[in-house]
């Protein structure tokens, strides 16, 4: 790629950064969490001191089943502090955290810096990020492996974003034969691979595909939070992005569709997840994290304490939430359909 390429690449970046920050509208608010009902008890039975909100993740314990998601990274220098700033309120908060798209640094030796986090995340689950898309343009192992080693990465997302290439003004479309590329690439990769939607959610036809391929884990990022569609259609010259900016499942929706696979896979719910209560209805229908990254951008430019602020009100009302539930272990929700009013859910 050429120097005007990679200038273009962060340009785009920044751009991004600045729709989500700036447009109230590609926050969609329509991830169904308000459907799903919970069931309160009046005499939980238990100490609130002694709820317990920690799970396991990759082998590693967490404080709660919360995933700093994927935002960005690349040359320019806010991009490489909001990683560090998410980096550093991670560890503090004992949480993973995956990074934005990597090919920033594939394509650019000067964006790599901003992925290297080891440093300030030591002990916690970090989540490495290419485009599945890529593997039809040039990319494989030796790229995956880059990435995951540039972060020390505990597993790799192939994200999917079929409508948001298909928006975006440089795009890449051509996402024929992709699930052979990608089991082939499990095959030789040292980490899981996760599969990963940007907010269109998962099939039941993409998740057969994916456990096909040996995929265990599969992160289903509903419809409801931010709108990457949306987001291109203002970079794009036609109203394409608009038209289709709630196109696809809600996370609900997906989760329902993932239900039929717990016992062949795992399941990571993201896609609009506002606040605790939102994350416990997630996880009662079988997500095991819950990841959340449209919230913390904006304190993520201004300082890692105002990262480790956010999270913290996450945990808290999550913890309310299990409290409230009569669950003392948080481990004791996932997929416990009997904490629904309409367990058919």
């Amino acid at each position: 790629m050429s120097e005007n390429d990679s200038k273009q690449l962060t340009q785009r970046k920044q751009d991004h950064i600045d729709l989500v920050l700036g447009d109230p509208e590609v926050e969609r608010n329509q991830n169904c969490f308000d459907e799903v009902k919970l069931i309160h008890r009046a005499l939980p039975e238990i100490d609130y001191a002694d709820v317990d909100t920690s799970t396991h993740f990759l082998s590693k314990k967490i404080s709660f089943p919360f995933l700093i998601s994927s935002m960005t990274g690349g040359a320019a220098n806010n991009l490489g502090e909001i990683n560090r700033n998410l980096a550093v309120a991670a560890e503090a908060c004992q949480i993973p955290m995956a990074v934005g798209s990597q090919r920033a640094m594939i394509v650019d030796k000067n964006a790599a810096k901003s992925f290297k986090l080891r440093d300030y995340a030591p002990t916690v689950p970090l989540i490495a990020n290419i485009g599945a898309v890529q593997l039809n343009y040039g990319f494989g192992i030796d790229e995956a492996k880059r990435c995951v080693e540039t972060l020390e990465a505990d597993a790799l997302y192939l994200h999917l974003n079929a409508l948001q290439e298909l928006i975006q003004p440089e795009g890449d479309t051509n996402f024929k034969g992709l699930i052979d590329k990608i089991e082939k690439l499990n095959h030789e990769l040292d980490v899981p691979i996760i599969l990963k939607e940007v907010g269109c959610g998962l099939s039941a036809q993409d998740i057969e595909l994916g456990i096909g391929a040996g995929i265990k884990w599969f992160d289903v990022a509903g419809r409801g939070g931010t709108s990457w569609s949306r987001i291109e259609g203002h970079r794009s010259e036609n109203n394409l992005g608009f038209t289709f900016q709630d196109w696809g499942l809600t996370t609900v929706e997906g989760l329902k569709v993932a239900d039929k696979y717990q016992s062949n896979a795992n399941f990571i719910a993201s896609g609009g997840i506002r606040n605790g209560i939102d994350m416990a209805k997630a996880v009662i229908m079988g997500g095991c994290l819950c990841g959340v990254a449209a919230p913390l951008l904006r304190p993520a430019l201004n300082s890692a304490e105002d990262v480790v602020t956010n999270i913290k009100q996450f945990q808290q009302e999550f913890k309310a939430t299990q409290f409230l539930l009569g669950i003392a272990k948080a481990d004791a929700l996932k997929n416990n359909r009997s904490l629904l009013v309409d367990n058919k859910q």
